[in-house]
């Protein structure tokens, strides 16, 4: 099974090499592993501590991090490498000011990884969620070294519960402990005999928990809100759109504003976006220090960095991805200031959008019909707004902890 595995990852490896001359992200990931061990050999000396950090991409990054800065706090003298497999986590995170380094995730064959660990030589491995590379971690464990997965999610459908699937399941004894994000996941692992696992919950909870602490403010929004009721649509797609570009567009609550954050910020797709609103709308690309944001009906947030602040404005939100097949983004950005969010009708892989759904604070949505008439209601209903904001902020507060847990582990 070893020998298959590794013969599909050096097939993959030369498709990614064709098609990376018609894709820029995969012509990313290629140059960018070709620099890595370059880069750790000129940062890691043999002399150093060192963790290392991996995660598949800019989620994964952002769940981890409360645990990545927490070590690093108590331990300041180590040096950090931090890892991704995906372009679209290494190009937003390769200057992180938790990283003495930032490296693609070579190919995960053997030779690869016994370089790797010898440049890095870790004294703690920290995976997440869903990064299980069989070659590392069997190497991982041939050296003893320690290792542990946070936030892990299982299902039965995963290789790791299948027939066919042994050596990927022996992959995960590669982990020293394994942080699961529910029960079920938990039982999962010690049905094949893995068990030194612990419930500790979604990391995610203690990062967004953490944005209360931190100074939210945003001038320009606050200009252009001008204490208005506002609504905020997060990383949406042309499919999210859909659902709301009429209900905008008819101008029926004049005394309420819309930021847009689209997920894609290039100039012609911000461009299209706004030549389908109909009323007064600015981009942040277009600022000026003369513009007198309080006339405009729509801001659109064609930048990175503001989104997790610029929720703390909003009286509602609504969360992109899940009207289309992209996968919904981060609710518990905008749950964590408290106020009721909306999402399309794709959501059954986010177990956070079903309890919220469950619990009142969310509410999912098929098409224009139903967001005009549940935003409508949430508008003009102060109490029903007041009341669905109390759940998601409470339901966010109640799922905090996992980080105190995890770093426990390292204590002992």
């Amino acid at each position: 099974m070893k020998g298959l595995y590794s013969i599909g990852i050096y097939i993959a490896s030369f498709v990614v090499k064709i098609a990376a001359v018609f894709n820029s992200k995969l012509k990313q990931g290629v140059i960018g592993r070709k620099q890595t061990f370059t880069k750790l050999e000129n940062t890691i000396q043999p002399t150093d501590k060192s963790f290392w950090f991996h995660c598949a991409s800019l989620g994964e990054y952002e769940q981890g991090l409360p645990v990545f800065e927490a070590l690093k706090a108590k331990h300041p003298d180590y040096k950090v490498v931090l890892s991704f497999f995906s372009p679209s986590g290494y190009e937003v995170r390769k200057n992180a000011k938790i990283a003495d380094v930032v490296v693609y995730l070579p190919l995960d064959t053997t030779a690869n990884a016994k370089r790797f660990l010898d440049l890095v030589h870790p004294d703690y491995i920290l995976f997440v969620k869903y990064e299980i590379w069989p070659n590392f971690l069997h190497e991982i464990k041939k050296r003893d070294l320690n290792a542990i997965l946070i936030s892990a999610v299982f299902r039965k459908d995963h290789a790791f519960f299948k027939w066919y699937g042994n050596y990927a399941k022996s992959a995960l004894f590669g982990f020293k402990h394994i942080f699961t994000q529910d029960e079920n996941s938990k039982l999962l692992l010690e049905r094949i005999d893995y068990n030194s696992v612990s419930v500790s919950g979604d990391t995610r909870f203690d990062r967004v928990s953490n944005q209360l602490k931190i100074d939210n403010s945003v001038s320009f929004i606050e200009r252009f809100k001008n204490d208005q009721l506002c609504v905020v649509f997060g990383s949406t797609w042309p499919d999210d759109d859909k659902l709301y570009m009429d209900f905008i567009n008819s101008n029926k609550h004049t005394d309420v504003k819309y930021v847009i954050a689209p997920h894609n910020i290039k100039a012609s797709y911000v461009a299209s976006l706004k030549s389908q609103l109909k009323v007064n709308t600015i981009c942040y690309s277009e600022l000026n220090e003369n513009d007198n944001l309080a006339d405009y009906k729509v801001f659109i947030l064609d930048t990175i960095g503001y989104l997790s602040k610029v929720y703390s404005y909003a009286d509602m939100a609504y969360v992109g991805g899940g009207a289309g097949s992209t996968g919904l983004h981060n609710i518990l950005e905008p749950a964590v200031f408290g106020m009721p969010i909306l999402i399309g009708k794709n959501y059954d892989k986010f177990p956070e959008a079903k309890t919220l759904i469950d619990l009142g604070g969310v509410t999912s949505l098929a098409s224009a019909t139903a967001f005009d008439s549940t935003l409508t209601a949430l508008i003009t209903d102060n109490t029903l707004r007041k009341q669905q904001g109390q759940i998601t902020k409470s339901y966010i507060a109640s799922n905090t902890g996992a980080v105190l847990q995890i770093m426990n582990y390292f204590n002992s």
